[in-house]
Parts: structure tokens; C-alpha cells; sequence
């Protein structure tokens, strides 16, 4: 082919192609606009189209976007279990220490947390409560009894000795064989344990700080029924002038119980009395052997019914999972 027409028709294939490249991105822009001006509904048929329930489960919905650390079950020098075994540390240490400062450990130790914690319930078990320190400083109202002056012998020897006296005081008081007299003082009515009440209710409000940390006040109900916890923590919901106008509830007769349905009266009757509110939350189950959650009758033989059921709802919608005794997410038969 002459170098002239050569040139010609190549222009020419040129051209044809580069007209149907631009062809081509001519559809490829303007396809997607002409489908979805097509089938993109008007605003008023998709008000209409979905009339039921939106499908995303969070729409149309709000939840809390910030996390407060804290514990509801932490225990001082006033419980018997935790002074027995070596914590020794009071109200106003254990408040310190939540909040994020330096303390001085039982062991000698300085201890401190690594991130403060956001609110604190100090729980120490209403029976005995501030039993161990007395004991442990050998107070004549105590030593005077038999149990009382072999436990605090037991404990100023230390070692296995006292390993030995805090598992039998343990043990005493599950099986409800301890002396009544020797634990008068340490009971409600008596003025040793009004007294030391009126502090766990005051150290409360002292380090409570809101907006940075928050206190609540509390108390564990040990209700611990032929070695089968029953366990209790009781929150208060409320401020030194509605809390401070009960005692805790103990499980020791003649003026406490082991049935949980007579720590929900207990419930009723304080907010009834203050206007205040209350809850519980059990704990342990896992130690329960079965009877913390029953299937058909209470631990007493008393059949379940709408009353039971009616009030555990109301008082007890929050369940403890897990702590150092171990997890209470188990089948009652484990």
C-alpha cells in the first residue's frame, strides 16, 4: 500500500476507535445515574414500605456510652471471714484505696490500684460485725466466754493455731452453735454494733465524692444453711439519712432469719419506713448446692409460688457472676 493511503485509513481506524472509547465511558458514567433514578423510591412510598418494627436492632434506641468501674462486695476488718484471714485493713483504708491512693497493706506492703475505681459498696457481713476486731484485741466481753477465749488464744499464736481457731469459728457459726450471749454486743439492738453501723454509714458519706467517686452503702446477709450459701449483698440506694435509720439484717435468731423471704420483707419495711429504696444481689450460687435457685420448693420445703416468685423479681434483678469463691453461672445441680 502506498505510504499516503497507509497513512489515510490508519487516521481513519483512529478515529472509529477513539469515537467508541468515548462512547463506552459516556455509558459507563451516565448508566448508574439512569438505573438508580429509575428505582430509587420516592421518600413518601418508603415511609409505607416497612411499616412494622425498623430491622436494625439499634435503631430508634439509645444506650450508655461510658463504663463505671467498681465492686459490690468488698469486705474490711469488721467481717469475721476477712479479718480471720488476714485483712485487717478499716472503712476509711478500704475507701483510699478504691479511689485510687497509696494504702499500707495487711501484709506490710504499700498496695495500690492501677486504675481508681469509679464506686465502691463496702459489704462486711451484718452478723458479727466488728466481732473480729474485738476478739482479736482480746476484749474482756469476749474472752470470757469459752469459744471466745479459745479463738482469740488460737489467733494471738499465729500459724496453723490460727488457721485452726478462724475454720472453727467459721464453721461454729454455719452450723448456728455460736454463743448468743458472747454475740450480743455484736448483734443489732446491742449498742457496740449500733455504733459501728453509725460508722460504716458516716465513713460512706465522707468519701463519697459524686461526679468522681461514688459510695454506696451496704451490707452482706450470710445466710448460710447447713454449709449451702444462701448469700445476700444489700445496696442501699439512698444517702446517710434514709440508710442511717435501720440496722442490717442479720441471719442469727432471735432477730434474724436464713430464709430469703424474710430479708425481702426486711427490703419492704425499709423503704416503707424511709421512702428509700433497696436491693439485693445473691451470690455463690455455685455453693449452694442447688437450693440458691430452686426448681419446685425453698430449702425450707415451702412450695414455690407467685409470691416467691413475685418477690425475688422485685428484689433481686441482679445476680453476682463471679468473685474469688469462683462463677455462678452453673446449672442449680453443680
Amino acid at each position: 500500500m502506498h505510504m499516503k493511503h497507509f497513512l489515510t485509513a490508519g487516521c481513519a481506524r483512529q478515529t472509529s476507535l477513539t469515537n467508541f472509547v468515548l462512547l463506552i465511558a459516556t455509558l459507563l458514567v451516565c448508566a448508574p445515574a439512569l438505573v438508580f433514578a429509575q428505582i430509587t423510591p420516592a421518600k413518601e412510598s418508603l415511609s409505607d414500605l416497612y411499616p412494622g418494627k425498623a430491622y436494625s436492632p439499634y435503631a430508634q434506641r439509645s444506650f450508655p456510652d461510658r463504663v463505671f468501674w467498681g465492686d459490690t462486695h468488698l469486705h474490711t476488718g469488721l467481717s469475721m471471714d476477712a479479718g480471720l484471714f488476714g485483712a485487717r485493713l478499716g472503712l476509711e483504708d478500704a475507701y483510699r484505696f478504691a479511689r485510687g491512693e497509696e494504702v499500707m497493706a495487711s501484709s506490710g506492703q504499700p498496695a495500690r490500684l492501677g486504675r481508681p475505681l469509679d464506686w465502691l459498696v463496702i459489704a462486711d457481713h451484718s452478723d458479727g460485725m466488728g466481732f473480729f476486731n474485738a476478739m482479736a484485741a482480746g476484749q474482756p466481753d469476749i474472752i470470757k466466754y469459752k469459744q471466745g477465749k479459745r479463738w482469740a488464744a488460737g489467733l494471738a499464736k499465729g500459724g496453723d493455731a490460727s488457721v485452726a481457731a478462724a475454720l472453727d469459728l467459721i464453721t461454729t457459726f454455719s452450723q448456728g452453735k455460736i454463743n448468743p450471749d458472747m454475740m450480743a454486743e455484736y448483734s443489732p439492738g446491742g449498742k457496740t454494733y449500733n455504733s459501728i453501723w453509725e460508722k460504716v454509714v458516716d465513713a460512706a458519706e465522707r468519701f463519697n465524692d459524686p461526679g468522681k467517686f461514688t459510695t454506696i452503702i451496704g451490707f452482706e446477709w450470710t445466710s448460710l444453711v447447713a454449709g449451702n450459701n444462701l448469700h445476700r449483698n444489700v445496696l442501699f440506694r439512698d444517702d446517710a439519712d434514709k440508710a442511717g435509720q435501720v440496722v442490717p439484717f442479720t441471719t442469727q435468731a432471735p432477730v434474724g432469719s436464713t430464709d430469703p423471704l424474710d430479708l425481702y420483707q426486711y427490703l419492704e419495711d425499709y423503704e416503707k419506713k424511709t421512702g428509700g429504696k433497696a436491693l439485693a444481689l445473691a451470690h455463690n450460687g455455685n455453693l449452694s448446692n442447688g437450693i440458691m435457685f430452686p426448681v419446685d420448693k425453698q430449702y425450707t420445703g415451702r412450695k414455690l409460688d407467685a409470691d416467691y416468685v413475685e418477690k425475688r423479681a422485685r428484689w433481686e434483678w441482679m445476680y453476682e457472676i463471679t468473685q474469688i469463691k469462683g462463677d455462678g453461672e452453673a446449672h442449680p445441680l453443680l
